[in-house]
């Protein structure tokens, strides 16, 4: 009988047929662009991705244009 596997997050969507790094990687960017981060217009605001590049300010609801995944991503 075959063992359990981990399930495969959110790239479980896409099903079988695509390789172990592949997986990894989509499901680390996945985790970090739905993540609220810090706002730059208000120090204790949080910003949501709305679409890629597309950023809202949840307390002050100003929506900017930002980097595509993430907000404070390092170059």
């Amino acid at each position: 009988m075959a063992t359990k596997t981990k399930k495969s997050q959110a790239f479980g969507k896409y099903g079988a047929g695509y390789g172990t790094r592949v997986k990894k990687n989509y499901n680390l960017i996945e985790k970090q662009q739905r993540v609220r981060q810090t706002s730059p217009f208000y120090p204790k605001g949080k910003v949501k991705r709305i679409a890629m590049g597309i950023w809202k300010d949840v307390k002050t609801g100003k929506i900017f244009a930002g980097d595509a995944y993430f907000l404070n991503s390092k170059k």
